[in-house]
C-alpha cells in the first residue's frame, strides 16, 4: 500500500481515501523527491507511447513517408476519437498504403461523447480507427512497412516490431529486458511493468535527450515537440494531457496511462515525474500530478488557476449542487 495522497470529502468529512506513490528523478536516475514507494512496480500502460514512437523518427520512416508533427503527436496519443484524431490517423494509413482493417487495436466507441453520439445518429458502427490507441498502432504499422515486416501479426511479442519496442523501452528507462513484467495491454500489444522511478527516468530523459543513447536524441526532441505543440492530438477535448500541455506551453511533455498512471517530463530540466494511484481509479490522479508540480515549483499560480478543475475538483449531486471535493494530503519529501 502506498501513501495517503488524496482525501475525498463529503461535506466536512472524509468519505474515501486514495493511496499511491509519486516519484521525481533526474535524468541520471537520482531520486529528487517522493511520496510513497519509488520502487513500486506496475505497468506503464499508455504512458509508454512517446517512447514507443521514437523508432518512427530515428529509423528514417518519418522522412520516407513524409509524416508531419501532427501525425507524430497522434502516434503518442490515447485519443478521444474526435474528427481531428480520426482524420490524422487516416492520413498516416494513406501515406503508408495500409487499409484501416489492418489496425489490430480493437474496437470501442469514441471517448468523446458528442463524437460517439454522432456515429450513432449516422448509423455508423465504431471500427478500430476509433480506438484510443489507433495512432500508436498506425505507428507500429508504419515501422512494419518501413522494415518490410509482416503486418498481420505485429501485436505478438515474438514479432520483430514488438522486440524493437522491448529494446527501446528498456534503453530509455534503464530496465533490463528480462526484468520487465510483460502483460497484454488493452489494445492487444505487449505492455511493460517496471518500478515507478524508471518511468520517471524515461520522461526525465525525453525532456533532456542528451542523457539518451545517441540514436534516440534527435528523435526525442522531435517527438516531444510534436506533442506539446499539438496537444489536442495527444488526448482531446476536456482531457488533462491536452489541457496541461496547452497551459504549460512547451514546458512539459505529459502522458497518461490506464489504471491511474501518469508521467511528466519537464522540458530542458531533465526532471521526470511519475504517479500511480494504487486502486487504479483516475479520480485523484490529476490532483496528485498538479500538487506534485506545485511542490516542485514547476508550475505558476496563473497556470494552476487555468487548471483549477483538475487541481480542485468538486463532487456534485444529482441536483448539480456541490456536496464535496478532493484534496491532496501529501507533501513531496
Amino acid at each position: 500500500m502506498g501513501k495517503e495522497l488524496v482525501h475525498v470529502y463529503r461535506g466536512q468529512y472524509v468519505e474515501s481515501i486514495h493511496y499511491g506513490s509519486v516519484v521525481v528523478v533526474n535524468a541520471e536516475g537520482e531520486l529528487i523527491k517522493s511520496a510513497g514507494d519509488p520502487d513500486f512496480k506496475t505497468f506503464i500502460r499508455s504512458a509508454a507511447k512517446p517512447i514507443q514512437a521514437l523508432p518512427v523518427v530515428y529509423s528514417g520512416a518519418m522522412e520516407k513517408y513524409n509524416l508531419t508533427p501532427r501525425e507524430l503527436a497522434v502516434m503518442c496519443a490515447s485519443h478521444s476519437g474526435e474528427e481531428i484524431h480520426i482524420e490524422t490517423v487516416r492520413s498516416i494509413l494513406k501515406k503508408i498504403n495500409v487499409p484501416e482493417e489492418k489496425l489490430l487495436c480493437g474496437v470501442h466507441p469514441p471517448y468523446h461523447k458528442p463524437s460517439a453520439e454522432a456515429l450513432i445518429k449516422a448509423g455508423i458502427e465504431p471500427t478500430s480507427i476509433y480506438c484510443n490507441c489507433s495512432g500508436k498502432h498506425a505507428a507500429m504499422l508504419t515501422l512494419c512497412m518501413y522494415f518490410g515486416w509482416d503486418i498481420d501479426g505485429y501485436i505478438e511479442l515474438k514479432h520483430p516490431l514488438q522486440q524493437m519496442m522491448l529494446e527501446v523501452v528498456s534503453d530509455v528507462t534503464d530496465v533490463p529486458k528480462d526484468e520487465f513484467w510483460l502483460g497484454v495491454d488493452g489494445c492487444g500489444v505487449p505492455v511493460f511493468g517496471m518500478p515507478l522511478k524508471n518511468m520517471a527516468l524515461g520522461f526525465a530523459r525525453l525532456s533532456k535527450p542528451e542523457y539518451l543513447k545517441e540514436k534516440y536524441r534527435n528523435a526525442a526532441r522531435i517527438i516531444t515537440e510534436a506533442m506539446y505543440t499539438n496537444p489536442m492530438l495527444v488526448a482531446g477535448t476536456d482531457r488533462f494531457c491536452t489541457d496541461l500541455m496547452r497551459v504549460m506551453k512547451g514546458k512539459v511533455v505529459a502522458k497518461a496511462g490506464a489504471e491511474a498512471v501518469y508521467c511528466v517530463g519537464f522540458m530542458d530540466k531533465g526532471i521526470g515525474l511519475a504517479v500511480k494511484i494504487d486502486d487504479g481509479g483516475r479520480r485523484g490522479r490529476e490532483v496528485v500530478v498538479l500538487k506534485a508540480m506545485e511542490d516542485l515549483g514547476l508550475i505558476s499560480k496563473e497556470e494552476l488557476a487555468q487548471l483549477r478543475k483538475y487541481r480542485h475538483p468538486v463532487i456534485k449531486n444529482h441536483h448539480n449542487k456541490v456536496v464535496g471535493e478532493l484534496k491532496p494530503v501529501f507533501t513531496l519529501k
